[in-house]
């Protein structure tokens, strides 16, 4: 289908996130959920627990973490057109691969604590778009099932102070299909949903890529055997910090340009 892209990034500036349907087509979504459940297996007998408790109240949800070196399906999608033009538009051209991972909520999955991904890992005030997350359903995403729930305008919060005491009050699910995709500001604050069907998994992706100069949550440099390394395009070394390629803050450039004019 067409995609008014220019709609979606004025969307995705304004409200902290968007909507866009049908990147996947259904049976392109089930052919993806298939690999995650092969993945999920290569990841446990490889010895990577897939219950976080520091995460999630039990273990219903279940977390595939470093999803790349489980299968270069998983590679494919970082590099998409769609979800790379998105965040593109609010991050600019350079940024980084901070984590790729899956959460599965299985029937009688919880809540996980409320939040934004900047808030957890940058201190206040969070001026800027440093941090975008792009959520891939594999399968539809209800209230009932356990969608990923979000506050309305939470996207223009700047500090821990600005967040109201009521705030769970204020959660609307965001409801999609199979194969669509919601693209995240990473300062937009939400949480997991309750899963509370008797037999309806809510499987999606979290592709989460970070302004260039922020740590990333993942060190691929260190997780990623050599040898695979050398497998990847050079647009995949560059976006998970392999290549030689360095990058600064525009803006630091400017600041020491007038502090240091030039003689």
């Amino acid at each position: 289908m067409t995609i008014d892209l220019r709609e979606a990034k004025a969307h995705l500036r304004e409200h902290g996130w968007v909507k866009v349907p049908s990147i996947l087509s259904k049976d392109e979504a089930a052919h993806t959920l298939d690999r995650l459940w092969k993945a999920k297996d290569v990841s446990e007998s490889s010895g990577e627990e897939t219950f976080q408790p520091i995460l999630d109240p039990n273990p219903s949800n279940v977390r595939v973490f470093y999803l790349p070196l489980l299968d270069e399906l998983f590679c494919d999608m970082l590099v998409h057109p769609t979800s790379l033009e998105l965040t593109k538009s609010v991050l600019g051209e350079k940024f980084l691969v901070s984590n790729f991972s899956a959460n599965i909520a299985r029937p009688g999955s919880e809540s996980m604590a409320l939040h934004s991904d900047q808030s957890i890992v940058l201190p206040a005030p969070w001026l800027n778009i440093w941090a975008v997350n792009v959520i891939w359903c594999l399968t539809r995403m209800t209230k009932e099932n356990g969608a990923t729930l979000y506050i309305p305008g939470s996207n223009k919060w700047t500090r821990w102070e600005d967040v109201p005491s009521n705030a769970p009050d204020l959660l609307v699910p965001f409801e999609a299909e199979a194969g669509d995709i919601v693209v995240l500001d990473g300062r937009l604050w939400h949480t997991s949903g309750n899963n509370v069907t008797q037999d309806e998994d809510r499987a999606i992706l979290f592709a989460y890529y970070s302004a260039p100069y922020m740590r990333q949550l993942t060190n691929w440099t260190a997780k990623m055997p050599k040898d695979f390394q050398e497998t990847l395009s050079p647009e995949l070394k560059e976006l998970f910090g392999l290549s030689h390629i360095g990058y600064v803050v525009h803006g630091d450039l400017t600041y020491m340009a007038n502090k240091y004019p030039k003689n």
